[in-house]
């Protein structure tokens, strides 16, 4: 027995559910987690640029 299989069996007994993993679903939902990991590299690249845009517009120059 290796660790995967004891940790599902402990967590299958703490709680009844039936965890099993299926590497067939974990491929065909890569493309989700990829579109997801985009989604936010832009979220963080547009916050980057808007708090550069408001630096340079409110920073005092001497």
């Amino acid at each position: 027995m290796n660790f995967l299989n004891l940790f599902f069996m402990a967590s299958k007994a703490q709680n009844g559910l039936d965890i099993k993993f299926e590497p067939g679903k974990f491929v065909d939902m890569l493309g989700y987690m990829g579109k997801g990991m985009l989604v936010i590299f832009v979220i963080i690249g547009v916050i980057i640029l808007a708090t550069a845009f408001i630096n340079k517009i409110f920073s005092n120059k001497k």
